[in-house]
């Protein structure tokens, strides 16, 4: 039994349907102007159809059916759904009724690799293949339309992603690639205008929270390849960015207020949800955790938002992820973004008092290292994990501090094959024995800030020479790397391992350059 509607293909739902958007913001503070189209796309959550894709676990992935197009509208669906299956028997074919309904996604492959092809020939290559173009909003997709080509990581990541663009524009600075630069960056400010914040991805179902603000960092490299007056141009969704961050964006809650950490902010997703991309790991982790749901959706989201989901660092005892407590932390890493945001805008007296924050709450004189700032406990986390490198990166650090750090490194993250992200083993994707390009390129440039050049680049040599073989192995580059045993793939986390892959690229492009016959 199937209900057609002769009206407007996106007609309204009846009261009561689940649909959700953080699209249509309040005016911002200080005069900002936000986009509050009506035709903004908003995410359409499909409720019960949703809930019996990811109970009958009809995908290995639940990001696969959020990102699928839907072949009419989704209230036409919703409603053909609860007509077919809600009173019919369990047996009902909910995989053909998908097929039927939606238009499912492919992962991106990497392109096939010609026999004998040079991996600086690959780089090249993979800026076309990841490439993808502007384009009209599809009605009822998930995607966000973007007005600007712009790169995708690749696998199953097929949109653009906030932190992960700035690594890749690393690499196209260093294949000069400018014109691909500035389209990135006018994709970024034009999703500050529209919706109050830089998602996590172009994707409706990440509009509740952002991801580590690399937007400034961006904004110097448009200066750098296309000169200040480009730069400026992209300021006033630096001051956007700034409200997201500051609390004067309705619904934010990323600034502690209180106690010595006061001033200092912390991820924090609006939603307190199960993630549409991660439903059914969700649901089950909040059900054995025996924590109130909407907490434990809160701080799995707020994970997300940091762009390390999961780790270590973000665990009340380090190792379980029942016990995730990502909002009882003031990050470092973010901090000292923050820090670079504030310095970007002329906002001296605030970024003073951050940079006196940081130093006061996140160095850890027992562990010779910074860390994440345990706001309840007033101290530093004991879980030691490379977002302790920012503070080298921006040069907010003592020589004392810097030269401390150093050591730490080699005592306990150097690996064969670079920087492993933590010294602990949990299973999460952001611990050991993984490493992540970002991070490889944080650490080496913190580190050559304050003169430790040689361990700078043994741990550039060793991540590329680990990039290297792996390619030289599989025709691939990937999402992240096995960095203490180099036979293995990189693994952990909720999905298999991907190639493509964006900031993989980038890094690597950026090291040949700086560091040319190292690999």
């Amino acid at each position: 039994m199937s209900r057609r509607s002769g009206g407007s293909p996106l007609a309204s739902p009846p009261s009561g349907e689940p649909r959700w958007s953080f699209v249509r913001f309040a005016a911002l503070a200080a005069g900002l102007a936000v986009s509050t189209a009506a035709s903004e796309p908003a995410f359409f959550d499909y409720g019960p159809l949703a809930e019996a894709v990811a109970r009958h676990r009809l995908f290995s992935d639940d990001k696969t059916f959020v990102d699928a197009v839907p072949r009419q509208a989704p209230e036409e669906i919703l409603w053909d759904y609860r007509a077919e299956f809600e009173c019919s028997h369990p047996s009902s074919n909910l995989r053909g009724f998908v097929a039927l309904h939606f238009i499912l996604p492919e992962e991106i492959a990497g392109p096939a690799v010609p026999k004998d092809q040079s991996l600086p020939d690959h780089l090249e290559m993979l800026w076309t293949a990841l490439r993808r173009p502007a384009g009209p909003q599809i009605p009822g997709s998930s995607l966000i339309a973007l007005s600007h080509p712009y790169i995708v990581p690749g696998g199953r990541f097929r949109e653009m992603y906030y932190w992960d663009s700035y690594f890749t524009l690393l690499g196209l600075q260093a294949s000069g690639h400018r014109e691909s630069i500035d389209d990135m960056a006018a994709n970024f400010a034009d999703l500050a205008r529209r919706f109050g914040l830089i998602p996590n991805g172009n994707r409706t179902y990440y509009l509740s929270r952002s991801q580590p603000p690399f937007f400034s960092l961006m904004v110097d490299l448009v200066g750098a390849v296309s000169g200040p007056a480009a730069a400026l141009r992209l300021h006033a969704a630096l001051e956007i960015e700034y409200a997201y961050w500051t609390d004067r964006t309705p619904g934010t809650r990323h600034r502690v207020t209180s106690g010595a950490a006061a001033g200092l902010s912390r991820y924090y997703d609006r939603l307190d949800t199960p993630r549409p991309e991660s439903r059914l790991a969700d649901e089950t982790l909040a059900e054995q955790s025996h924590r109130p749901p909407g907490e434990v959706y809160r701080e799995l989201r707020s994970a997300a938002e940091s762009g390390w989901d999961f780790s270590s660092r973000w665990l009340g005892d380090g190792k379980t992820l029942a016990t995730i407590r990502t909002t009882d932390l003031a990050p470092v890493d973010l901090n000292c973004l923050l820090w670079h945001l504030e310095t970007t805008l002329g906002r001296t007296a605030a970024a003073e008092a951050r940079r006196q924050a940081v130093l006061r709450c996140c160095w850890s004189s027992s562990d010779q290292f910074f860390c994440d700032y345990q706001i309840a406990e007033g101290a530093p986390s004991p879980h030691l994990s490379l977002a302790g490198v920012f503070p080298l990166y921006f040069r907010l650090a003592s020589p004392e501090q810097a030269r401390a750090v150093a050591a730490r490194l080699r005592q306990s993250f150097l690996q064969p094959g670079g920087l492993v992200t933590t010294p602990t083993t949990t299973g999460q994707q952001w611990d050991a024995p993984n490493g992540w390009a970002p991070l490889q390129w944080m650490a080496i440039q913190g580190l050559r800030n304050y003169g430790e050049d040689a361990l700078a680049a043994e741990i550039a040599q060793r991540w590329m020479q680990l990039n290297a073989a792996v390619y030289g192995r599989t025709g691939k580059l990937m999402e992240k790397y096995n960095v203490q045993n180099l036979e293995l793939p990189g693994g952990g986390g909720e999905y298999p391992g991907q190639d493509g892959f964006g900031w993989t690229n980038g890094v690597l492009a950026a090291l040949l350059r700086q560091y040319p016959g190292l690999e």
